[in-house]
């Protein structure tokens, strides 16, 4: 596989299979380890900052990739902190799109921590 980060997410309406388990596990070694893959649907990472602001700052990053890719995550932050979970509504799993921006948001944060 190529550098998930330099994909472009593609629509995902459904009709399509989740990747299974060991697929997942396979793109889930191209992304930074702070990535867990949870109940086997969805992956999730947690980040840490100084303060709100920090957290919010990068909220608001997130979400202009999210809104380039098409792709959004769900996002819970408060101070200090904040959570994302990736997977596809459509197909309720996970699908390439994840890991793509699971990975272009990797690359934000490159050098922050």
């Amino acid at each position: 596989m190529s550098d998930l980060a330099s994909k472009k997410c593609i629509p995902c309406e459904g009709g399509v299979e989740p990747l299974k388990l060991n697929q997942a596990e396979e793109y889930l070694k191209q992304i930074n380890r702070g990535w867990k893959i949870v109940e086997g649907k969805r992956i999730e990472r947690e980040f840490k900052f100084k303060n709100f602001k920090e957290a919010l700052e990068f909220v608001n990053k997130v979400g202009e990739i999210a809104e380039a890719e098409g792709h959004h995550p769900v996002v819970e932050f408060s101070w200090g902190w904040v959570r994302l979970k990736l997977w596809t509504h459509a197909i309720g799993g996970l699908f390439d799109n994840d890991f793509i921006l699971a990975a272009k948001i990797d690359r934000l944060v490159e050098g922050r921590q």
